[in-house]
This record gives C-alpha cells, sequence and structure tokens, in this order.
C-alpha cells in the first residue's frame, strides 16, 4: 500500500485491538458480562483485521473495500465503547483513551479512504 509506508494504520489499529481485547476480557471476569463486550470485541478487532487483509488486496478496489469496512467496524466500535461507559462497566479514563484511539483511526482510515477514492477514479480516465 503505497499509501500507508510506514503502516502507521496497521500498527495503530492492531494496538486499538489489543487494548480492546484487554478490556473486555477484564470486563467479563469482572462484571460478568458477555453480550456487550462481545459486540465491541468483534468491531473493536476487526479495524485491525481488515486493514491486514486490505495490505494483500491485489487492487486499489479491493483495498478501498477493506478500509470501507474498516471504518464501520471502527465507527461501531466508538458506539460501543460509549455505550459500556454510560452502563457503567467501564471508567471515564477508559473510555477517553479509547475513544481517543479510535477517532484517530478513523480520521486515518478516512483520509485514506479519500486519497484511494481519487486514485480509482483517476484510474478510469
Amino acid at each position: 500500500m503505497s499509501f500507508m509506508k510506514e503502516n502507521v494504520l496497521q500498527t495503530k489499529s492492531f494496538d486499538f485491538a489489543v487494548k480492546i481485547v484487554k478490556l473486555c476480557l477484564e470486563i467479563q471476569k469482572k462484571d460478568k458480562e458477555y453480550i456487550l463486550t462481545k459486540q465491541l470485541l468483534r468491531s473493536g478487532t476487526s479495524v485491525g483485521a481488515n486493514v491486514e487483509e486490505s495490505i494483500g488486496g491485489r487492487s486499489n478496489k479491493d483495498l478501498y473495500h477493506r478500509l470501507v469496512i474498516s471504518y464501520k467496524e471502527a465507527r461501531e466500535s466508538h458506539y460501543w465503547i460509549r455505550l459500556l461507559f454510560e452502563a457503567e462497566l467501564i471508567n471515564k479514563e477508559s473510555k477517553e483513551e479509547l475513544l481517543t484511539d479510535v477517532d484517530e483511526l478513523l480520521r486515518i482510515l478516512g483520509a485514506s479512504k479519500r486519497t484511494l477514492k481519487s486514485n480509482i477514479n483517476a484510474e478510469k480516465n
């Protein structure tokens, strides 16, 4: 992926997934809550999994499609983090740290999608 030479998105999405896994396991152990944490676990780890899969993409369209999925999963993670906070399953510090991380991922993914979409449109012409 030419626009991610340093793999910043790959690194940040993986680090985010690790934080999500640890948080969900902690909540499950402490509070015996499995339904909401399963949702966050799925969406939070899917961001990085789709970024990783996009690296092996065969075309710009394939790459774009994976980034769109990653973006949607990051938006969903944003929702679950806020919900877990309001349900008093995570503290304010955890919420703010995770929202900062996911907001950064959303900005990177959004910019990457725009760049890639522009490249795809240029290829058509």
